[in-house]
């Protein structure tokens, strides 16, 4: 198997048929271990990464000889496959010695989408109307040409995606799969724990030279005695415990066996040295739970406590990581875990899918509260649709055919070897790490989201210019069900673009009769690789896993996540929980390790594509190519629109209650402005609409009109609520905190009138955005919110925001 991955721009590659060099990178995965014991872990950007800035928020200004133009938050018409956006802003025009005009902009753009660091640059401006309600017709030429020079057709606009994505309507219905939703083992604890998972049946090699051997499929290190069946020794990270087997009981372990002492002092073995020559950590031993299939842990810090949600018959647990409701009404407990929901009449079950039929009230919580984050996986609200939305979005590059092929490697544990793909005509291997289909008498290898194609199993590989259909018929029983999210084709003019949707990093669109929702892995449970080469370790080669001790990263929502440890003779991963900023929740530690050592969450293991380079910082499965194989257009709207602004980059405050942030270009002066007249919405009809603090008023000829609208009182006082920036979208959270109170799931999806709907959407996007730009900041460490399989790491819970 080869196994890589990058380390900053540095590219690695570990070949797990030399036992010797086997075992020097197996126990690289076991000094994780400890980390995983620890209760943050930052990321860190790779060196020489660009880090894009948060959007800065609207309405954005511009200047030049003619005056002053302030334009609003696009609000989109229609965006075709999320390259062609055609969308209206309203706007302000103040010429130089005149008075403010008021309008509307209809426009197209297209539009370059980074899923990782959720941005989207608008370049390409065309103007199709300007609308200017109530104005003087003699004037309306020369007000047009003036509102047209300040957004040229070499104007972009880089916004955040999550704004975008929110004001898009939700009408089309996603491709949906079938993914199972057995739930998985469930444990509870009051007390600090940890999960020890052996992948199915437990894989056992000796240590030569020794009276020791040990758990090769096991997430924590597992050694035990071959003379004794009652002698098994685990090390969590802190300390090690004897058990008489491996479901228990443990208790620490006094000493450790002589032999110990040579597994450290070999050099296959170096990297336990530490932990078995060091003594061992003092204090009462956490509790373990063994599982031999996919399992969660619900960890209480001390005796359950719930809190009751406003507005609903509903409570939340608010001592756990873990996503942990009561419906009062019935008693019964629900709980969130890889997007499905779960229920039991007790915590101790049977716990049985309940997604179908989750209460109504789960739609009322509240946005802002501390359990608000579960909004995403409650089918029907318009944060799953947004999470759906984000899903379908695809990551684009352009891939150097030549360079792309001299890349493509694959190795085989001894010939390669072929299973059939159950219900196609399709094999694919599996005695390698890499993800290789055979179609007829053609191979077609899916390499860190690029195909290639050869006529041998071993290469060499030439570049695919497109795919062949049937391998889109591969059912997500499959393990290599993934690939089927990576497509490629030739364009015009000759270059091969290379594309891949949340699937192929693990995430799915599934759904009941109320919505479509996210999931994370397909609920399959594909069993594990094993080879016992001769004179050598076992290699154990594992499959994506859902629950728990699964690992993912989603760029649709910026999910980093891996759970479970890897080790035996390679590299691998370790952790306990996801990262998810569109949610909230987040992985205090999990590390990917490799021959040149470490890295946090934000490089993490993918079991689906086989890599290292997940990242929120704008990196991707590609990343690991370097820029010299593919490119990514989006780069290039961080030098066009952000690094090379030509000028200074600053903050003014008015006295008036106007703000901005803005730098000085060669288009003229640029701003972010928070403006004394408040936040404006163009409607369909060409009208323009604020919001005073007590209602809503239209704009025609110079006047702004009180009119009626479904909003109530709240919602007034909500829009009221603006500001620049980081401060705009803390505003914007308590805006909609106070404009959702009192209502219901239905009277948010419909009823409202188009400006109440365009206030709401903008709202939550903003929100989004600001908790995605939060995540990013902190790398995913102590961000605050709660994770499932977080808890089976023992410990404290995470703080909430």
């Amino acid at each position: 198997m080869v196994a890589e991955g990058v380390v900053g721009k540095k590219r690695f590659r570990e070949n797990d048929t030399n036992p010797d060099s086997n075992m020097k990178t197996t126990i690289m995965l076991l000094l994780a271990i400890s980390a995983l014991a620890a209760p943050n872990l930052a990321a860190k950007s790779k060196p020489n990464e660009t880090n894009a800035p948060a959007d800065p928020g609207w309405p954005r200004q511009r200047t030049n000889e003619q005056g002053s133009l302030i334009y609003y938050q696009p609000q989109v018409d229609t965006w075709t496959n999320f390259k062609d956006l055609d969308f209206r802003m309203a706007f302000s025009l103040t010429p130089k010695g005149g008075k403010e005009i008021v309008g509307v902009l209809e426009l197209q753009a297209k539009t370059d989408v980074n899923v990782d660091d959720h941005s989207v640059l608008l370049r390409d401006f065309k103007i199709k109307e300007v609308k200017l309600p109530g104005s003087d017709p003699a004037k309306a030429s020369q007000l047009d040409q003036a509102v047209r020079s300040f957004l040229p057709p070499n104007h972009t606009v880089v916004m955040a995606l999550d704004r975008l994505v929110a004001t898009v309507e939700k009408s089309e219905t996603p491709a949906l799969v079938e993914v199972q939703n057995d739930p998985p083992m469930i444990f509870v604890s009051n007390t600090p724990a940890i999960l020890l998972y052996v992948d199915g049946d437990a894989v056992k090699a000796d240590i030569p030279a020794t009276n020791l051997g040990f758990v090769v499929n096991s997430n924590f290190p597992l050694f035990f005695e071959k003379d004794s069946e009652k002698a098994n020794y685990l090390y969590t990270g802190q300390q090690w415990l004897k058990g008489a087997s491996m479901d228990g009981p443990w208790d620490a372990a006094p000493t450790l066996p002589a032999d110990m002492t040579k597994v450290a002092n070999d050099p296959k073995w170096e990297q336990m040295k530490k932990p078995i020559l060091a003594p061992s950590a003092k204090g009462k031993p956490p509790r373990v739970f063994y599982a031999n299939k996919p399992a969660e842990v619900i960890l209480f810090q001390g005796q359950a406590a719930y809190a009751n949600i406003p507005g609903t018959h509903l409570s939340y647990a608010t001592n756990t990581d873990a996503d942990l409701f009561v419906f009062n009404p019935t008693k019964e407990f629900y709980f969130l875990s890889a997007g499905r929901w779960f229920k039991a009449t007790t915590l101790q079950g049977p716990w049985t899918y309940s997604t179908p039929e989750l209460p109504p009230d789960f739609a009322n919580i509240p946005s802002d509260s501390p359990a608000g984050r579960v909004l995403v996986s409650v089918p029907g609200t318009d944060e799953a649709k947004d999470a759906v939305l984000l899903a379908q979005i695809p990551t684009t590059v352009e891939v150097d055919q030549a360079k792309a092929a001299a890349e493509a490697k694959v190795a085989y544990d001894g010939e390669p070897e072929f299973k059939p793909i159950q219900g196609t005509s399709l094999t694919y291997a599996t005695n390698t790490s890499e993800k290789v289909i055979k179609v007829g008498d053609v191979y077609y290898l899916c390499l860190n989201g690029v195909w290639f194609m050869s006529a041998n199993a071993e290469g060499p590989w030439t570049t695919a210019q497109s795919v062949p259909k049937v391998i889109y018929s591969i059912p997500p029983s499959s393990p290599v069900y993934n690939v089927t999210y990576v497509t490629q084709n030739t364009t015009p003019q000759g270059t091969v673009q290379a594309s891949y949707t949340a699937g192929y990093l693990g995430t799915f669109i599934t759904g009941v009769a109320v919505g479509a929702i996210i999931a994370n892995g397909s609920g399959y449970y594909y069993p594990p690789y094993y080879r016992y080469p001769v004179g050598g370790y076992p290699i154990y080669r594992p499959y994506p896993i859902t629950y728990g001790v699964g690992a993912y990263y989603n760029p649709s929502t910026g999910a980093v996540g891996v759970g479970r440890g890897v080790y035996g003779p390679y590299a691998g991963a370790a952790g306990g929980a996801a990262y998810n900023p569109y949610t909230g929740t987040y992985a205090r530690a999990a590390t990917a390790y490799g021959p040149n050592g470490s890295r946090t969450v934000a490089q993490a293991y993918n079991p689906y594509t086989g890599t290292y380079a997940a990242t929120r910082q704008g990196s991707n499965a590609y990343s690991s190519w370097g820029q010299s194989v593919v490119s990514n257009g989006n780069r290039s709207a961080y030098t066009q629109h952000y690094s090379n602004a030509n000028g200074t980059v600053g903050s003014i405050q008015g006295s008036q209650g106007g703000a901005a942030v803005g730098a000085s270009t060669k288009y003229g002066n640029a701003a972010v402005a928070k403006t004394a007249n408040g936040n404006m919405y163009a409607t369909h009809d060409g009208n323009v609409y604020k919001n005073t603090g007590s209602g809503w008023s239209s704009y025609n000829n110079g006047n702004w009109n009180s009119v009626n609208s479904s909003a109530n009182s709240k919602n007034a006082q909500a829009q009221s609520f603006q500001n620049v920036g980081a401060n705009q979208a803390a505003a914007q959270q308590r805006a909609q905190s106070s404009q959702r109170s009192g209502q219901s799931a239905q009277s948010r999806s419909s009823g409202s009138s188009e400006v109440d709907r365009a206030a709401q959407n903008r709202q939550r996007g903003a929100s989004e955005s600001q908790r995605f730009q939060q995540a990013s900041r902190s790398g995913g460490g102590g961000a605050g919110g709660r994770g499932g399989a977080a808890a089976a790491r023992g410990g404290g819970g995470g703080r909430r925001r």
